[in-house]
């Protein structure tokens, strides 16, 4: 006796051979038998024929004799209406969604279309562009987004640049007004206005009675008056004195060449820290005065400006020819050889104007002053070091040279008329009055320098001098070891017409000649140069 699996119903072997056919088994006539699988003879659950043939639909057979597979926990949904489908959603998507997937039919073998960026497979080439623009889209906002990256950052590095930039030229202006208060180029007055305030500084600090503030105030103002140095800073006789001590000193010093007479000129109250130039030019022009050769060209330099617009003389043109000229009247001097046209370069770096500031000068200056006096000289430039560790030995051969050309005697002492020469580096300048030739050969140079005081210079005169006071004067090869040196030396008189020919030839060397002179802070050149 056969049984229905479905529904328990007896069945003969014809009904049970078309009942395995059918999709769909009546409704059992007996509900209480246990219904069960026909293909896994699995029993429970409702006992409708629906749900259980809802089971064997969805049952994948297996072997002959085996249990039939378990139903997957969910059934295949449709892309599209997210409806449930199972074995027929093939069909269901042809069958509902044609129109999505186009008029090509399942194994119709028509063209597919493959998208470049992602590799999906499309049925028509309008799909395909469709397709093609959303990833186009796409990559446009995340290029845009990019795009404004690059944007924001170049920004900011401008911005950052521009603040950098600024602050740059700003340091460079502040350190550009430090220079020009340092050289006396900020307009913050000359040598009265800074003579009288470190006079009300002294007179603040007790060590100046006000008494004796108003004196030296009216000694001061009688001075730049007649534009004549008030002496008071003068030391006289001590190349005298130097020529006696050698001749009693025979310790180590083989000879000695000294310069003609030369008083010594110290700073001031008025141009401490900036005046070393004109104090070496008052020690040169001390040395002229005292030379009749160049008397005639000195007796004939020029008064204020005043004088040279009106023709008249003033008293300090009557006054004794050894007079040597103030600092304002030095300015006043190298502003008239400018007119005259030595040096325009230089000058335009002055604006044409030395007078009533604290600017330095060099040897530049030093050179056109002298040249538009007629005083025939030279500017030599050691230009970098001729020696070991920095030193520059062809300068001292240089200076030895100078003095000992002219006088063949084998004096231990040699008192020669040659004047002293302005010697100048960087931030500094002095005066060379002699030359030491030791005994092992070496070479020690004689400077007189305005920053030592009077009262040390002084002692150079004292009879019963052991020599010690020389330290102050000498210098060793090794102490001078500045990257560069000028010297200006005078080697006689010119006449008006070479210095009218001066003038032009001047002018065009000496902006080709480099200046160590920090007062100019430029490179100009000079005329009758030698470079060693």
């Amino acid at each position: 006796m056969l049984l229905c699996g479905v529904c328990g119903q007896t069945l003969s072997p014809e009904e049970a051979a078309a009942a395995g056919q059918r999709r769909h088994h009546p409704r059992p006539a007996s509900p209480d038998l246990p219904p069960c699988c026909p293909l896994c003879g699995a029993t429970g659950g409702p006992p409708r024929c629906e749900e259980r043939r809802r089971h064997t639909d969805t049952a994948e057979l297996g072997p002959p004799g085996s249990r039939c597979l378990p139903a997957p926990e969910r059934l295949p949904e449709c892309p599209f209406c997210e409806e449930a489908a199972g074995r027929e959603l093939e069909a269901h998507l042809w069958a509902r969604h044609g129109h999505v997937l186009g008029d090509l039919g399942p194994g119709t073998g028509e063209q597919l279309y493959e998208c470049p960026m992602c590799s999906l497979t499309c049925t028509s080439i309008q799909i395909l562009e469709e397709h093609v623009d959303l990833h186009l889209e796409e990559n446009s906002f995340l290029e845009g987004g990019n795009m404004r990256d690059l944007e924001l950052a170049q920004q900011l590095q401008t911005e950052e640049d521009e603040r950098q930039k600024s602050e740059e030229e700003k340091q460079e202006r502040e350190e550009f007004k430090k220079l020009q208060r340092q050289y006396g180029l900020d307009n913050s007055g000359g040598y009265k206005q800074q003579f009288l305030k470190n006079m009300e500084r002294e007179v603040n600090r007790g060590r100046m009675q006000p008494f004796d503030y108003h004196k030296r105030k009216a000694d001061m103002m009688e001075s730049l008056a007649f534009g004549v140095d008030d002496g008071k800073t003068k030391t006289s006789g001590i190349i005298e004195a130097l020529c006696k001590y050698y001749q009693n000193e025979n310790k180590d010093v083989r000879r000695v060449w000294l310069s003609a007479g030369v008083d010594h000129f110290h700073s001031s109250l008025g141009d401490r820290g900036w005046g070393c130039g004109y104090r070496n030019f008052q020690m040169l022009l001390s040395s002229l005065l005292q030379n009749s050769l160049y008397n005639d060209c000195l007796r004939g330099r020029r008064g204020s400006r005043e004088e040279a617009e009106t023709g008249h003389l003033t008293q300090t043109s009557r006054r004794d020819t050894a007079a040597i000229p103030s600092i304002p009247k030095i300015q006043s001097m190298i502003e008239d050889a400018w007119r005259e046209g030595f040096d325009p370069h230089g000058a335009s770096h002055f604006n044409n104007r030395l007078h009533g500031s604290k600017a330095w000068i060099g040897a530049c200056e030093i050179y056109s002053l002298l040249t538009s006096l007629r005083i025939k000289c030279q500017i030599i430039d050691f230009h970098k070091p001729t020696g070991p560790t920095g030193t520059h030995p062809r300068l001292f051969e240089w200076v030895l040279h100078y003095y000992s050309a002219d006088n063949g005697s084998g004096a231990k002492v040699v008192c020669a008329s040659k004047p002293p020469i302005y010697l100048q580096h960087e931030g500094h300048s002095r005066t060379i009055v002699g030359i030491e030739e030791k005994k092992n050969k070496t070479l020690c140079l004689l400077l007189f320098d305005p920053g030592c005081p009077s009262q040390e210079m002084q002692k150079l005169l004292e009879k019963n001098s052991d020599g010690t006071s020389l330290r102050l004067l000498r210098k060793y090869l090794g102490s001078l070891k500045e990257k560069q040196y000028q010297i200006v030396a005078v080697d006689g008189v010119l006449t008006l017409e070479e210095k009218a020919v001066s003038i032009s030839e001047n002018s065009f060397c000496l902006r080709k000649f480099k200046r160590i002179c920090i007062s100019s802070l430029m490179c100009v050149y000079g005329f009758m140069v030698i470079f060693f």
